[in-house]
């Protein structure tokens, strides 16, 4: 991390702070080595230029996700970036491969719950946000892969969070490969709940953590071949066994000790305690009670968890047991003896808790004392007893007790192991270290010194896979890496354990010598590793001794290293307990093989520990390693504050800053030729403009810049340490050159602009002073012309005023009499037509109320005669329905009287056709002679004329004298003669007119009789239709009772001749309960229904006829099934086969029997067609389909009992008796079942179909019918998800831009772009229309249709909105605008589907249309909280709009999100949802349910009509299908 030579003024740099640890200044002077600083808090600093690192200022202000991403990869930036990131709530970081996880102090249930589960399953590491998700994710994908098993590495120090992070990679793994366990409880679930055993009997409160863990704990969780958890198992090393004894304040002892005396007061009487001040083992500290924990809760799951793990109460008790006695046992105090070197029990209040110490264990009180201060020596002379004096006793008293923890302990882990049980077939397994971190206290000891050795083997390991990680970078880019040296720890490890003469090795021998002390001890060390680079001598302290480690230098005290590595067990101890009369105490210590006691082999926790490490270590090398890295932020436990120094401290000792050397000593900074031609391409723009790959541009730019050392591999530019901040000093100049640039041609531009603006306005003031003077001459003018013209038009209107007043009074006039005598005339006429009116009315009244009067009359004397008549043919039918045999008698009367009424029909027509004949005939004769009268009217008229004309003229010729008499005689007899003859003519017309009144009259007459029989002969043809309606309906009855007879013929057929001998010859007729009206039956089976069945060959001869109708019932089903298999289409878009399968079902009467077939038929139709789920053209046919024939089912189908009428009587009063008579007659005998369809009303819509009542078969395919139709809506629906899921990743994130956009210019680059990503959205778009089209062209209901766009849309918002939140990357300015884009397309598909097809789909995009809406508006720091969560994002919750506030960037414009106080509003907002328990989730979730019900397709589906329905062709000539044929009217 060696800083960089490229510091020049201006810079911006990190410099150490005493308070910060760094903070961020600007360079602001150098003076040969010495550089001054300005620093952000307002000091001035001066310092080494090799004590500064160059600031990132083009780092986004909210971190990078990976810090290998740093442009600068030092200290400081880490560090800032851990700091950004934390105070954004975002505590996950990588580093490589290796996860950085703060602590937060707090609860982020969000961020662990399923949906966060489904979105990393299977996810590309890196490809979303950093998370332990992905770490195990990772782990799980290696090992299903490559076979090979890995192990995830937890390491930090006490209350960084570890166990946490282990429960949540546990989680994870079980919901990847969970499996049912032993009583229904999985392998995953027994681990963790196991966890509270562990923590009870190997947790204590530390400085730094309430819950620390005081042992490591490996947890392998194993996998059987397809990948599913198998087993698992749980291994501890170095539980911390001095604490038993040994507390320092303000920690705590085991949180067994404090749950057992919290215990209920039954218990503590059972185990004899009392309050945890009164035990030595707890007083020794302060502290008794934790925050916010109750530990008699605490007890009570603890007690709850054993029996989680298989611990029975007997175990259990015998646990505290031993427990309460290691408490009591530490209160055994001893003091002198009387002889020297010797000591017994203390007191009284002693020699009570030994005995209890002794009650408890099952032992003898004297054995247990004699143990305690007395030791036996064999010797090969004689056995020696000597006692101990009181420290050596209280020695071997805290000996016994560490030691009974300590198999009490292993007892628990060796239980709860075989509770889980082990696979031993397994040969996958991910393992799990949770182990403590680091430790660094101001007095450490031995347990410190073991803590840290392990923590050194771990770093190596971790050196060791950093080196190769990035080996592995280096080869896959084909650069050569060979002289890059690797940092190691090996001196570390060889001083601790290399034997001999290791630090270990030099312990073990001063415990194998009695007389050794620990100053006899240190001084060894100080002789063996005086001149060892990694060894100190402290300078004041002769106990005392330091070590190097890689985290830094730690001081151990020695003075208890040697008591604390001896691991022996006394032979008095193990005597004594191995006697115990408790089972589970002798358990604990089972007696020792004989060559075993006798031997006197030295064994020691130094070495036991370095075993186990061993073991641990080729555990880890065997598998693939990865690392989780825990940091707890600050000491005070609280969320919101990060401690520089203490996270400089944790990151050393994690081993994150080793890992940051070593990728220092090679080439810290990485980036792809994009990256790299985007950030400095304009260090050398003549390279962009040449047509050469970005590989050469990067290599001729790091020539022109004098650059060495440097690699540039297949994808990435490799710089060494020091190299970026060179090009960003030479970037920085250039920029400033450019700017210098733009200021110079801005100012050029601004004063051009303010001369041209002077200009124009001098040129301004002259033209409008111009124009005023202009003004006033036009002005001067304009008026001498207009009083001129005043003058003219006032002479003219003096004038033309006098001429108006005098016509004015003229006009008047004349209006005044004209209009009175108009108001004259129109009061009379008024008067008369009033006049006119009344009298009509008048006698328009008293004519309609005779007519009315008349007409009311005749209707009550029809309707009355008519119900009598009525009634009494109802009775006769009645009677003589009563009787089988009464049928064929009925039958032959009505068809006789048919007969008779046909034959009166036919009469009465003929007669009527002869009287018409004869009228005309009449007529004719009639018009003949008046037409002959008329002529010899017109003649003698004619001829009159023409006399009196010649007479007139002869008189006018005639001499006035000789001749006047003469002629006047003459003229006279033939005036007299010609006017006889006319009189004569008249009375012959008169007569003939008569004649033709009369003629008429007897027309009219005859009109009368006509119509009158007329009108008879159509009540007899309703007669007759009501007639033949009635025979129909009998025979139906008569052949459904003739069926049901012969089934119950073939049931009694089964019976034993002696049952069937025995029975009575009866004959079977099933009624109707409510008029005893036989059900259904046919003329031609009449006369089986009086055989007996008492003989054997009767049977014989009656099963033919059902047999033979059962084999027609038989192809019909059959028939109908082969042809529903065919697409038989749609006809004026209603489903054919939906249609036709209703009818024949209705007309089968299939709905109301209790057991058939043909449900399961269809249905089994109905899913064979559905097998090829990808066919949604198929799929869409059999939706339009079933959907159809569910909502005739729905209107039809009601359950039995459920109303009280029968169809029978329902049909009753659909019609009156001779109408439905005279129905039947006109149709044919095969569509006498669905007449309430077909009949004279045009019954076939909804509305009209009569209600059955169905039985269960009916209700069942019902319901079959219901679950298919959601499964193949759910098959289109998932078919398309399927289809633009792929499509729907592309959509999220803008395309890059290419090289060519750092030349042609930002919008001709975003318009290449755009149409890159808008040819996905038009891809999704495409997908639309043609599952639209599909639908549409079967038919499919509208309602159906906007359920599945509805969902569809749905699912979009879901992907698109989890997918933002999850990748910072799209979180960006630039980003929104593209899928802003996108979602145009969709809108402008939802307005071309219309709203019948589409509904409200595009209201299910709320949540990214405003997640988008928010990234694209300008100036969001001035935003306040209440116009971001109630205006712009009043859909999404405080969670998502503070995960967008935080990840959004702006890479177009360089702006920044919302301000500081709305992002600080927005975390306290949080923080009371998560204490009030709310949903703090911010992903969505997907609803894959069916949205919509039976009752809902029924209210919103359209009526159907099936009346016109054309049946296929296959069916349509097969006489048992009459009935689906439309009636003609």
């Amino acid at each position: 991390m060696a800083p960089p030579v490229n510091i020049i003024v201006g810079s911006h740099v990190w410099v150490e702070d005493p308070k910060e640890a760094w903070v961020g200044g600007e360079v602001s002077r150098i003076n040969g080595e010495e550089v001054h600083v300005q620093t952000k808090n307002g000091k001035r600093v001066v310092t080494h230029i090799s004590k500064v690192f160059p600031e990132d200022t083009e780092a986004p202000p909210g971190g990078v996700d990976d810090m290998t991403k740093l442009s600068y990869l030092h200290e400081p930036g880490v560090l800032h970036n851990l700091a950004a990131r934390y105070e954004l709530n975002e505590i996950y970081t990588y580093t490589g491969n290796i996860l950085i996880a703060v602590n937060p102090f707090q609860r982020l249930p969000h961020m662990y719950d399923t949906h966060m589960m489904e979105q990393y399953k299977g996810a590309g590491f890196g490809e979303l946000s950093p998370h332990v998700f992905a770490i195990a994710d990772v782990a799980y994908r290696a090992m299903i892969n490559e076979g090979k098993s890995n192990s995830i590495l937890v390491s930090g120090e006490s209350g960084a969070g570890k166990t946490e992070t282990t429960k949540m990679l546990m989680q994870y793994l079980a919901y990847l490969g969970g499996r049912s366990g032993v009583e229904g409880r999985t392998v995953e679930q027994q681990v963790l709940e196991s966890n509270p055993v562990l923590e009870a009997f190997g947790n204590a409160k530390t400085v730094r953590n309430n819950n620390s863990s005081r042992f490591g704990k490996f947890v392998e969780i194993q996998f059987d071949k397809s990948g599913r958890i198998s087993g698992a198992a749980i291994r501890t090393y170095l539980l911390e066994r001095s604490r038993v004894c040994q507390v320092s304040d303000p920690e705590r002892n085991y949180h067994c000790f404090y749950l057992l005396c919290a215990a209920p007061p039954e218990d503590r009487e059972k185990f004899k305690l009392g309050n945890p001040k009164e035990y030595h083992y707890l007083n020794q500290s302060s502290c008794y009670v934790l925050d916010g924990i109750d530990d008699s809760e605490e007890y009570a799951a603890t007690r709850r968890a054993m029996d989680v793990v298989g611990i029975s109460d007997e175990e259990q008790d015998a646990i505290f047991m031993v427990v309460a006695a290691i408490l009591h046992l530490g209160n055994v105090e001893f003091a002198k003896g009387e002889e020297i070197d010797s000591s017994v029990i203390k007191d009284e209040k002693s020699r009570f808790h030994l005995s209890t110490t002794a009650e408890l264990l099952k032992c003898d009180p004297k054995s247990l004392e004699d143990a305690l201060i007395k030791r036996v020596m064999v010797t090969p002379e004689e056995v020696i007893t000597r006692t101990l004096d009181p420290a050596s006793a209280l020695a071997s008293r805290d000996a016994l007790a560490k030691t009974v923890y300590s198999r009490l302990f292993d007892w628990l882990v060796e239980k709860i192991n075989f509770s889980i049980g082990q696979d031993p077939n397994s040969k996958s397994l991910i393992g799990v270290l949770d182990i403590y971190g680091f430790e660094s206290f101001k007095f450490n000891s031995f347990e410190q010194f073991c803590i840290n050795f392990t923590n050194e083997k771990l770093q190596q390991h971790f050196n060791q896979h950093v080196f190769k990680m990035e080996q592995e970078e280096y080869t896959k880019e084909e650069i050569n890496w060979s002289y890059i040296e690797f940092v190691d720890n090996q001196d570390v490890l060889d001083l601790i354990e290399k034997k001999p003469g290791g630090v270990i090795s030099l312990l073990d021998e001063a415990c194998m010598f009695p007389k050794s002390t620990h100053e006899t001890f240190a001084q060894k060390l100080y002789q063996t590793f005086k001149n060892h680079k990694r060894f100190i001598k402290p300078k004041l302290s002769r106990t005392s001794f330091t070590i190097s480690h890689y985290a830094g230098e730690v001081t151990y005290l020695a003075d208890q290293f040697i008591d604390k590595n001896k691991d022996y067990v006394i032979a008095e101890h193990q005597d004594l307990l191995t006697a115990s009369k408790c089972p589970f105490v002798a358990g604990l210590f089972p007696p020792l093989p004989e060559e075993s006691s006798k031997s006197s082999k030295f064994s020691s926790i130094g070495s036991r520990f370095k075993l186990q490490l061993q073991s641990l270590m080729e555990t880890l090398s065997s598998t693939e390693p990865h690392y989780i890295r825990c940091v707890k932020p600050n000491n005070v436990l609280k969320p919101a504050i990060f401690e520089n120094f203490n996270i400089i401290q944790q990151l050393r000792c994690g081993g994150v800053l080793e890992a940051i050397r070593i990728s220092c000593a090679g080439y810290p900074t990485r980036r792809t030729f994009y990256e790299f031609l985007n950030r400095f391409g304009v260090l050398a723009p003549d390279v962009l403009e040449g047509n050469c790959d970005d590989k050469v541009a990067c290599q001729m730019i790091l020539d022109k810049m004098g650059l060495a050392g440097y690699q540039i591999g297949k994808t990435k530019v490799f710089l060494r340490a020091g190299q970026m901040a060179e090009l960003d000093a030479k970037r920085a100049e250039v920029l400033g050159n450019a700017a210098r640039t733009i200021q110079r041609q801005i100012r050029t531009h601004m004063a051009r602009k303010e001369f041209i603006a002077v200009r124009k306005a001098a040129i301004q003031l002259q033209s409008y002073v111009r124009g005023i003077s202009s003004r006033e001459i036009f002005e001067k003018l304009r008026q001498e012309a207009a009083a001129v013209k005043i003058q003219k038009y006032l002479w003219r209107y003096i004038a033309r005023k006098s001429y108006l007043r005098v016509r004015l009074s003229a006009v008047t006039l004349q209006t005044g009499l004209r209009a009175m005598t108009a108001r004259n005339e129109f009061r009379f006429r008024k008067q008369t037509k009033a006049a006119i009116l009344l009298q009509a009315h008048l006698r328009c009244h008293i004519a309609y109320s005779y007519y009315r009067s008349l007409q009311k009359a005749a209707i009550v004397t029809q309707c009355g005669w008519r119900r009598r008549v009525a009634r009494r043919e109802l009775r006769n039918l009645k009677m003589a329905a009563r009787e089988t045999g009464a049928l064929k008698e009925a039958k032959d009367k009505l068809e006789k009287r048919v007969e008779e009424l046909t034959y009166r029909v036919q009469l009465e027509k003929r007669l009527r056709t002869d009287l018409e004949e004869e009228k005309a005939q009449e007529a004719a004769k009639f018009q003949e002679a008046l037409h002959a009268m008329q002529i010899q009217l017109e003649e003698a008229n004619a001829r009159a004329i023409r006399e009196r004309e010649a007479a007139q003229k002869a008189i006018e010729d005639a001499p006035p004298l000789i001749k006047e008499t003469p002629v006047l005689i003459h003229d006279t007899e033939k005036i007299d003669s010609l006017s006889a003859e006319v009189e004569s003519l008249k009375t012959m017309l008169l007569s003939e007119r008569q004649a033709a009144e009369e003629a008429r009259k007897a027309c009219i007459d005859a009109e009368a009789r006509n119509a009158e029989l007329t009108r008879q002969l159509e009540d007899a043809g309703r007669k007759v239709d009501q007639l033949q309606e009635s025979v129909q309906r009998l025979e139906e009855k008569l052949s459904s009772t003739e069926s049901e007879n012969q089934v119950l013929r073939q049931q009694a057929l089964t019976m034993s001749p002696k049952a069937l001998s025995s029975r009575p010859r009866t004959v079977i007729i099933q009624r109707t309960p409510e008029n005893g009206n036989i059900v259904n039956g046919e003329s031609k089976f009449t006369s089986d229904l009086s055989l007996s069945i008492s003989s054997a060959r009767e049977p014989e001869s009656e099963e033919k006829p059902q047999k033979s109708l059962n084999e027609k019932q038989q192809e019909n089903q059959e028939l109908l099934i082969k042809c529903i298999t065919q697409d038989l289409g749609f006809f004026g878009g209603r489903p054919i086969a939906a249609c036709v399968i209703y009818k024949c079902l209705l007309h089968w009467r299939s709905f109301e029997v209790e057991r058939t077939g043909i449900f399961d038929r269809v249905i089994q139709t109905v899913a064979s067609a559905i097998e090829v789920q990808d066919n949604n053209d198929t799929l869409a046919y059999w939706l339009s389909n079933t959907s159809t024939l569910l909502l005739l089912l729905q209107h039809t189908l009601k359950a039995s009992g459920a109303a009280s009428l029968t169809p029978q009587r329902r049909r009753t009063s659909s019609a009156s008796l001779f109408g439905r008579m005279s129905q039947g007659l006109r149709a044919s005998p095969q569509s006498a079942g669905l007449s309430f369809l077909n009949g004279r009303g045009g019954l076939g819509r909804l509305d009209d179909l009569r209600q059955v009542e169905a039985k269960y078969p009916a209700l069942l395919f019902k319901q079959q019918l219901t679950a298919f139709l959601e499964k193949i809506y759910g098959m289109i629906r998932d078919n398309l998800k399927k289809e633009i899921s792929p499509v729907l990743g592309l959509c999220i994130q803008a395309p890059r831009t290419s090289r060519a956009s750092l030349l042609k210019g930002r919008a001709q680059a975003n318009a290449v772009a755009q149409q890159a990503l808008i040819a996905h959205w038009q891809s999704i778009v495409k997908s639309l229309d043609n599952y639209l089209k599909i639908m549409k062209a079967n038919y499919v209901p509208p309602f159906l249709v906007r359920k599945v766009f509805t969902q569809i849309f749905s699912f979009i918002n879901v992907q698109l909105f989890n997918s933002l939140l999850l990748r910072r990357e799209c979180c960006s300015f630039s980003n929104g605008e593209f899928v802003k884009a996108g979602l145009a397309e969709l809108e402008q598909w939802c307005y071309g589907a219309s709203e019948e097809y589409a509904g409200s789909a595009w209201d299910e995009l709320k949540h990214i249309r405003q997640a988008v809406g928010f990234l694209v508006i300008h100036q969001k720091p001035k935003k306040t909280l209440n116009e971001v969560t109630k205006e712009l994002c009043p859909v999404l919750s405080i969670q998502q709009l503070y995960r967008i506030s935080t990840m959004y960037w702006d890479d177009k414009y360089g702006t920044h999100s919302v301000s500081s106080d709305v992002i600080s509003s927005m975390r306290i907002m949080m923080t009371e949802d998560s204490n009030n328990a709310v949903s703090s989730s911010f992903l969505l979730d997907d609803d894959s349910s069916i949205p919509f019900s039976v009752d809902d397709i029924s209210k919103t589906m359209e009526q159907v009509d099936i009346t016109d329905i054309e049946p296929p062709p296959l069916i349509r000539e097969h006489s048992g299908f009459g009935f689906l044929l439309p009636r003609l009217e």
